[in-house]
């Protein structure tokens, strides 16, 4: 079995992803999604979490991907920067949020030594703002940044155009339509329900407008 097939079957038999068409999450924006990430989940299972990070190992050794320093986005890729470094034995950082309100108001916490390629590790992508946002940080502060490692990514076009703006490349163990076959092929969607869900993917915003009031809505569990 593929690695992308492999990757989004755990991340579906763990909760990491969930998928609702019919029973849709209530995000932040008010907006409604048959889907829910949280990838955060996978730091309570040691083999699925080792998994994922030996992916990334394969990742960068198949893609022949220069790397010396492991730069993890807080606070959900942190955890996989930290295994990918310890077993690349290579260097880590890690990039706030926001910058550090008090001391020496860091964004970028670490050693970095300017010119050291950089590989950042994120655990979703949707839009690609808080990635590149990342990658503009260390690259502020003299880091070589042409590649970004995902967990999973939606596949948004405006994620695409934001990276190829940026001049950076992304790449991601799994995306939403892998994901969509696999949940069918378990059984744990229906066509129909995969339908929907490619629907929401082509318009998130008119699929959420055309069903307010269709169904309770429920919020994503933290």
């Amino acid at each position: 079995m593929a690695v992308a097939q492999q990757v989004a079957r755990l991340l579906l038999r763990k909760g990491a992803v969930t998928l609702r068409p019919t029973a849709p999450f209530r995000f932040a924006s008010g907006l409604l999604s048959p889907i829910y990430c949280d990838n955060r989940l996978l730091m309570s299972y040691p083999r699925e979490r080792r998994q994922v990070m030996l992916a990334f190992r394969r990742l960068l050794r198949e893609g022949q991907i220069p790397v010396e320093v492991i730069a993890g986005t807080a606070t959900a890729g942190v955890p996989h920067a930290a295994w990918l470094a310890e077993e690349l034995n290579l260097p880590m950082v890690y990039v706030r949020s926001q910058p550090k309100g008090h001391g020496k108001e860091q964004f970028v916490e670490g050693v970095l030594p300017k010119g050291r390629q950089t590989v950042v590790i994120e655990d979703l992508v949707t839009t690609g703002g808080s990635s590149l946002a990342c990658v503009a940080a260390l690259q502020q502060i003299g880091a070589i940044v042409e590649h970004v490692l995902a967990i999973f990514s939606y596949g948004f076009p405006a994620a695409a155009e934001g990276f190829a703006r940026a001049g950076v490349h992304l790449h991601t163990l799994t995306t939403l339509p892998i994901m969509l076959d696999v949940a069918v092929a378990d059984s744990t969607l229906s066509p129909s329900e995969r339908d929907m869900v490619v629907e929401w993917a082509a318009d998130p915003k008119g699929w959420s407008q055309a069903r307010e009031g269709a169904a309770p809505a429920q919020q994503p569990s933290k």
